[in-house]
């Protein structure tokens, strides 16, 4: 089957921000999904597809890194992620459904502020020993 011109161009343009995507190189701002058992069966898919189409539609895949981690130990919580940007505190938000993942990508990534009511604590490191 042949594709036209026009579908090609499309492919490629799909492929180099696929490509983009998976880059870590002049990335500052990272968002991490915990993506562990618990946070799978809490709906962590559906967080990073989010994260990831809300970062499209911004134009901002070139600025930020997804990436996935296993569980924070905050299963609770889950679907949970991390948030580091440059100049604000890292931080971890706990419920993070589709709805909060573009909340938290157009008030925390573009606006500068936090999202108060979904910050969870990690428990201090004496307490875990």
């Amino acid at each position: 089957m042949a594709m036209t011109l026009e579908e090609l161009r499309k492919l490629r343009e799909s492929k180099k921000t696929d490509i983009q995507r998976r880059e870590a190189e002049g990335k500052e701002i990272q968002v991490i999904v915990g993506m562990g058992t618990c946070g799978i069966a809490a709906g962590a898919k559906g967080t990073l597809d989010s994260f990831i189409s809300a970062l499209d539609e911004n134009k901002l895949v070139d600025q930020v890194m997804v990436r996935q981690t296993g569980c924070m130990g905050l299963c609770h919580s889950e679907p949970t992620v991390e948030v580091i940007s440059p100049g604000m505190p890292n931080v971890i938000y706990g419920r993070v459904d589709a709805v909060v993942a573009k909340e938290i990508v157009q008030k925390h990534i573009i606006g500068h502020e936090l999202l108060d009511n979904h910050i969870l604590n990690r428990p201090a490191a004496d307490i875990l020993k």
